[in-house]
């Protein structure tokens, strides 16, 4: 019986994770973490933790018997931009707090298995920007990128010399409408629908053509269980797998919302977040996900703007992209 920890419950991935695993594993093996207390997103546990505080999360393991930890704690782009040490601090701490244990447990007999999110953030300018490849020339330009690809280093260290069984993912850009996004350079993926609900024009930050990969909430909640699932054996990847969804630009996304929308208008307003989004991927070549562990993608774009604009409410949520 696998009993599982969310470090970062309360977030955008943290809070539609914690749903799934209750659904797979049963509420009552599943804990829910945040620094600050809110909902148990069907968890019948939720434990208050800093995830720079390693005592206190290696507490809450072993009262629960943990055996999975999910560690999803972040500052993302645009926020990490802001607050740029606070962003290093929390991203890399966090995640060494939690390598850390699962090295301790492991030496104890009492393994550990981690999940830690990675992000396109990780590449760069130099980055080949089409089907990006799994190897590939890494050169972020933001501190959170930074901290995603010394993240990588530092998950494939632990498991070559510790045997760490660490997994993770490269997400794209995530679309929910179950909560709010929180701080990343792909929001206006988000903050699009609400507009177009109120009957608004919408006026994106970004270019146009700033064509970026994207991944609608349930592709990427299936993908993250679906390697934790899967047989140690078959992980060939320890960095972090790149995982596509599907790419569009904000004019394409425009003329699908315009199926639902007729009215709808939008306008052009880049400001600095295109020069993050411009040193992102346009695509992911995801040829390792799909033969390790048969990952492949579900949702196209007009069924993901069709979901979204049937399931957001007005007025919507005012948030810091």
């Amino acid at each position: 019986m696998e009993r599982v920890l969310v470090i970062g419950a309360n977030g955008q991935i943290g809070s539609e994770l914690v749903e799934a695993l209750t659904v797979n594993h049963g509420a009552e093996n599943v804990i829910a973490a945040d620094i600050a207390p809110r909902s148990l997103f069907g968890a019948h546990c939720y434990e208050t933790v800093d995830v720079l505080d390693k005592d206190r999360i290696a507490q809450v393991v072993e009262r629960y018997g943990v055996t999975q930890v999910y560690q999803l704690a972040a500052l993302l782009s645009v926020t990490g931009e802001q607050a740029p040490l606070k962003a290093w601090t929390l991203n890399m701490n966090g995640l060494l707090n939690i390598l850390e244990l699962a090295r301790d447990r492991k030496q104890a007999g009492k393994p550990l298995k981690v999940f830690w999110p990675s992000s396109i953030a990780a590449f760069g300018p130099h980055t080949p920007a089409v089907d990006t490849p799994q190897l590939a020339v890494m050169d972020p330009t933001t501190i959170y990128g930074i901290s995603k690809q010394a993240g990588e280093r530092l998950c494939e260290y632990y498991f070559s010399k510790f045997g760490v069984d660490v997994r993770s993912i490269r997400y794209p850009g995530i679309i929910s409408y179950k909560s709010p996004p929180g701080g990343g350079t792909t929001d206006y993926a988000i903050a699009i629908f609400h507009a177009a609900k109120r009957g608004e024009r919408y006026a994106c930050y970004l270019g146009p053509d700033t064509t970026l990969p994207m991944i609608y909430m349930p592709d990427a909640i299936r993908a993250t269980i679906e390697l934790m699932d899967a047989p140690a054996e078959q992980i060939r990847v320890r960095s972090a797998y790149n995982v596509a969804g599907l790419s569009f630009n904000p004019r394409e996304l425009a003329q699908a919302i315009k199926k639902s929308v007729p009215g709808f208008e939008i306008s052009y307003q880049p400001d600095h977040r295109q020069a993050i989004a411009d040193s992102w991927p346009h695509s992911l070549d995801d040829t390792y996900a799909r033969a390790d562990w048969g990952w492949h993608a579900a949702i196209g774009l007009d069924q993901l703007a069709q979901d979204m604009l049937a399931h957001i409410e007005a007025p919507a949520l005012h948030h810091a992209a």
